[in-house]
Parts: structure tokens; C-alpha cells; sequence
């Protein structure tokens, strides 16, 4: 059976080292020196270690069923799901007064890393619950906000969003269920839901549901869409479960994985709804937790690349395998084991450089947030919305690959199901599809975000990287700084690009989005091994207590930026190749 191990250490390093959050202005922050955030990691590493990861492997093979209307979950979850609620760990970057622990993001952010890469279908379910539980925090009334808040903070009650249906996914104008307006403000809503993750189940005594709908008479398309609080009991006036509203499970949807999580079809039959935010208004309120998702998926992107890895390396170091070319490196066995072969040590060395990146640029991200909604500093707000996309589209699609590495490593045991790998590859796939494909990702990116704010963002973008490999000008950071110049300028240029065909032939400007996506993900990266590797020379210099883990760093960052970092220049070149090759066949070619 796979293992999981947290990686503190790992995490430790950039919140403190690269980013210093406790010395950062933002509110909060200061409260976050190495020995809280250390005892925070190290609980919640315990839980993943010692409960998540061993029923890992038990959701994947039981999955959920539904006998009689109700939702079985596999065994152990329900077990684990008390555990996860006596830790008050749903809450933890909640508001103290509905009953969270009111810490920031980024230590969401963290802890969120360790539960999803130790049982992602698991962690799915309070995660959602986030997310619902942050909609109405924003958008909704203080009657809601006090109605719902306290018992989704604690996941007494759980939270789910509904969205998609089976004839519309991404164009959301297109769907068909209704919300009628009744004489004392509710509505009754009726419709199907489809692809709704922890949509019932047993281990909550209720589900609010958030649910697009549209009201008769409202805008066409996407701007008569509303959004309404669907409870799967109706709540009393004293606030206690009250009668089964009209919603219920059509089925369960059969997945290629996340099968621990209950995926459903829900059918919505004249039940209560509760209009939240405005009226027509509902795709800025189900922003508020879609982008929220997408930070979370883009985490499930790196959690699950950083579980298979651990696996690989493990595998790696026991499987004894042909000999070393250099010479015998296990006289005393038959065979030498699989890390001294150059292609396995490149394998790992790409999943490597990949998850320690990533992992910062998800904290530099969750920092950003945290001084958006704590400082209220609109710059930060812009960086995010400028970089949501590109860590949901590239950590996700990186994460997959990372995760098919690492069951190569394997050989033919990585594709038997019990060595547990492919249950890495297949929960990972998941993450390039929903809250948005990467496709739709990458649209967003080159079709809004670019522009944003006339441009603003991507420009204090380019300049904080400028910046950055001005300040980091001593010699021993020339090969880490030459080649994100280098990379820097085709990012500069493919966006140049797209300014200057976008209006003329936005299909070559299209074109080429997902490639563009993809190269802003690599720059990111590579800054952020440009940090990690300043980091890591400083303490170095300064005689750090341990220099093995600092070196170990600097290897990983100059194979990032050897051999990662210069696919920039062949995305540019795709990128700069138009659209006459993606267009030229007609639709009845393919």
C-alpha cells in the first residue's frame, strides 16, 4: 500500500524562508512564527499520515453507493470525517465568530496540501464546505450568514455547489432549472444537477447545496442566472434540522477516480431555495467560491504529484534492477537499484523540481489572498485574479504528467492496482477537468485577464520579475537569473503577440492560449526557484545548521532552470506560429 509522509520541512522552508510570512505586513502574518506553523503542520501531517492515507486506497476500491435514497461512504471516512471535525481543522481560516480559528489563507493553504495528497476524495468534502461556506460569508444576509455559517464551519453540516447539467457544462446561460418566486421571499426550485462532488451523504446531519437557477421572466442567458441556498433539510427558526426539502440523489456518477468521493446526479423537485446576492446576479456570487475551487484544485494538482512521488522514490530505492554503468553499486545483491540509472533519476528529478516549485508558487498565491482580503490591497487582489488560471490550468496538467512519472517508475508494477499508482494518475486526472477545463483556463487567461485593468496586472508581473533578478545581481545567481531573463522576454513577447493579432485573427490569438498558459506557469516556477535558490545561497554563506538540505535545493533549482525552464522558447515559437495550422482543415476533415 502507498505511504505518506507530510512534508514539513518542505513547507517550512518557503513560508519562512522564501516568502518570510511572518515578517510580512500583511494582518495576521505576525502571529505566524516557525514553532505555531510547525505544530499546525505537524497535527495536521499526524492526521494525513496515520488516518487519510491507509483509507486512501479503501475509498478508491469501495467507492460510495446509494441503496433507498442514502449515501453510504467507504469504511473508515466516517471515523475520519469526526476526527477532521474535533480538529476544528473545516474552520481553520474561517472567521472566529461563525466558529472558525480566523488564521489565514495560507495556512489553509498548507494544511489543504497534506489532506488532499494523503486522501483527496476525503478531503473533498469539507472542502467544498469551504467554499460553499465562503459565498455566503460574502454575499450573503446576516440572517443566512447566522443561519449557516457556525454549523458549515464545523461541517456539522456540509456544503456542495451546483452548477453544471447534462446539456450545458462551461456556457452556463444555456441551463433550464428554475427558480419560482414565492409570497414569502424563497423560491421553489426544479431542475437536475449533474457532476455535483459530495452532493449527500452520511456524515453530516445536512447539505446546503448552492444552486445556479433561473428566474421566469429574468435576462437571457448568463445574466438571468441567480444563485439560491438549497438545503437538503429545511432549517427551523432556532436553528435545528427540520423537514426533507425537495431534493434528492438521482445516482451516482461512475468515475475513472475520486471514487471515495460521492459524485452525484441531483434532482431538485419544487424544493426551498433562498435567493443569495442579487438577483440575476448569481455567477459573481458562485465566483466568489469557483475561484476559490480553483486554487484548491490547482493544490490537488501538486498534492497528488507529491504522494506519487514519495511512492517512486521509495520504489526506487529497493527495486533492484540491471547494474550501474559507471560500475557495480550494490556488490553485496544481484542488481543495483533503480536510482543509480540516469533515466529514473531524470524521471524523479523532473517530478522533483516541479513539486518543490510548485508548492511555492501555491504559498506565494495563498499569500496573495490573504494580503487582498486582510490589507485590502487591490494590487494583490489583480496578481491573483491575473494568476488563478495559470495555477489551476498549469499545476494540474504538470501534476497529471508528474503523476504518470512516477507510476513509470514503476514499470510494470505501476500499472497493476495493487501498488496503489494509478490511483495517483487517475484522482489526479480529475483536476484538469472540473471547476473549469484548461482549456477554458487558458481562454480566460489571453481573453480577460491579460487586459485586465488595462493591463495593470501582467505588467506589475513582468516588473516584480525584473525586479528580482536585478536585486539577486551577485555572480553565484547568474545561472540561476540568466536563463529567467531569458524566459521572461519570450513570455513578454508571446503576450506581445496576442496584442497585436488578437483583435486582427483572434483565433491565432486562441490558438495559442493553452501554450501561453503553460508558459507563464514555467516563468512562475522559475521564479520561484529563483527565490528558493537565493534563499538557500544566503544560508549557505551564513552557515547554516543544515547544509545537505540547502544544497539539495540548489541542485533541484539549476535543474529546473536547465532543463525545465527553457521550454519557454519552443512554446514561444508554437505560440508565434499562428492559427493557420490549428485552422486550416475544415470541421468534416477531423
Amino acid at each position: 500500500m502507498p505511504q505518506y509522509t507530510a512534508p514539513i520541512k518542505d513547507i517550512q522552508y518557503v513560508l519562512h524562508d522564501v516568502l518570510n510570512i511572518s515578517g510580512s505586513d500583511t494582518l495576521g502574518y505576525s502571529d505566524l512564527d516557525a514553532e505555531f506553523t510547525e505544530a499546525i503542520l505537524e497535527a495536521a501531517g499526524a492526521l494525513s499520515s496515520d488516518v487519510l492515507a491507509p483509507l486512501n486506497a479503501v475509498g478508491d476500491k469501495e467507492g460510495c453507493t446509494l441503496e433507498n435514497g442514502v449515501i453510504t461512504t467507504p469504511a473508515g471516512f466516517k471515523d475520519a470525517f469526526e476526527q477532521i471535525k474535533e480538529g476544528a481543522w473545516p474552520g481553520l481560516d474561517m472567521p472566529e465568530e461563525f466558529g472558525g480559528q480566523g488564521l489565514p489563507y495560507v495556512m489553509g493553504t498548507a494544511v489543504g496540501e497534506l489532506f488532499s495528497a494523503a486522501n483527496q476524495a476525503f478531503t473533498m468534502y469539507h472542502g467544498l464546505t469551504h467554499g460553499a461556506a465562503s459565498a455566503i460569508l460574502a454575499h450573503g444576509t446576516d440572517d443566512q450568514k447566522a443561519t449557516y455559517l457556525p454549523n458549515m464551519i464545523s461541517c456539522e453540516w456540509t456544503g456542495t455547489m451546483n452548477l453544471t447539467e447534462s446539456h450545458c457544462g462551461t456556457d452556463l446561460g444555456l441551463m433550464r432549472t428554475k427558480a419560482e418566486p414565492q409570497d414569502d421571499g424563497s423560491y421553489k426550485i426544479s431542475g437536475q444537477k449533474i457532476f455535483i462532488s459530495a452532493g449527500d451523504h452520511d456524515m453530516s446531519n445536512n447539505v446546503i447545496h448552492l444552486v445556479l437557477a433561473k428566474v421566469p421572466g429574468g435576462p437571457e442567458g448568463i445574466k438571468g442566472v441567480s444563485l439560491f441556498i438549497v438545503p437538503k433539510f429545511r432549517v427551523n427558526a432556532d436553528g435545528s434540522v427540520g423537514e426533507r426539502n425537495g431534493v434528492s440523489v438521482g445516482s451516482i456518477e461512475e468515475k475513472m477516480g475520486i471514487h471515495g468521493n460521492s459524485t452525484c446526479v441531483m434532482n431538485y423537485d419544487d424544493a426551498t431555495g433562498y435567493l443569495l446576492g442579487d438577483l440575476n446576479k448569481g455567477m459573481r456570487a458562485m465566483f466568489t467560491m469557483m475561484n476559490e475551487a480553483r486554487i484548491g484544485v490547482a493544490m490537488q494538482g501538486l498534492a497528488q504529484a507529491e504522494a506519487a512521488y514519495q511512492n517512486a522514490v521509495i520504489y526506487a530505492k529497493d527495486r533492484l534492477q540491471g547494474r550501474a554503468v559507471t560500475g557495480v553499486e550494490n556488490p553485496d545483491g544481484p542488481a543495483d537499484p533503480l536510482i543509480v540509472h540516469p533515466d529514473i533519476r531524470r524521471n524523479l528529478m523532473d517530478q522533483k523540481s516541479f513539486i518543490e516549485g510548485a508548492r511555492a508558487f501555491m504559498l506565494w498565491g495563498a499569500s496573495l489572498i490573504d494580503s487582498s482580503h486582510r490589507n485590502d490591497n487591490h494590487d494583490a487582489e489583480g496578481l491573483i485574479s491575473l494568476m488563478t488560471p495559470v495555477l489551476k490550468g498549469f499545476l494540474t496538467d504538470k501534476g497529471y504528467e508528474a503523476t504518470v512519472n512516477a507510476q513509470q517508475v514503476y514499470g510494470g508494477h505501476g500499472y497493476i492496482e495493487e501498488w496503489g499508482m494509478s490511483q495517483f494518475t487517475r484522482d489526479a486526472r480529475i483536476a484538469m477537468i472540473y471547476e473549469g477545463a484548461n482549456g477554458v483556463q487558458a481562454l480566460d487567461l489571453v481573453g480577460r485577464k491579460l487586459a485586465q485593468d488595462g493591463g495593470k496586472h501582467v505588467m506589475a508581473y513582468f516588473d516584480m520579475v525584473k525586479s528580482f533578478c536585478k536585486s539577486a545581481d551577485a555572480p553565484e545567481m547568474e545561472e540561476f537569473t540568466t536563463p529567467l531573463k531569458a524566459a521572461s522576454k519570450d513570455l513578454q513577447a508571446a503576450g506581445m503577440y496576442f496584442m497585436q493579432n488578437g483583435m486582427k485573427n483572434p483565433n491565432a490569438a486562441l490558438s495559442g492560449s493553452y501554450d501561453f498558459m503553460h508558459l507563464f506557469g514555467y516563468v512562475s516556477l522559475g521564479l520561484m526557484w529563483g527565490r528558493m535558490a537565493e534563499t538557500s545561497l544566503k544560508a549557505l554563506a551564513n552557515g547554516t545548521d543544515d547544509p545537505e538540505f540547502h544544497k539539495n535545493k540548489l541542485i533541484t533549482a539549476r535543474y529546473f532552470m536547465s532543463r525545465q525552464l527553457p521550454m519557454t522558447g519552443t512554446l514561444l515559437k508554437r505560440i508565434e506560429s499562428g492559427a493557420d495550422p490549428v485552422m486550416a482543415l475544415s470541421a468534416d476533415a477531423f
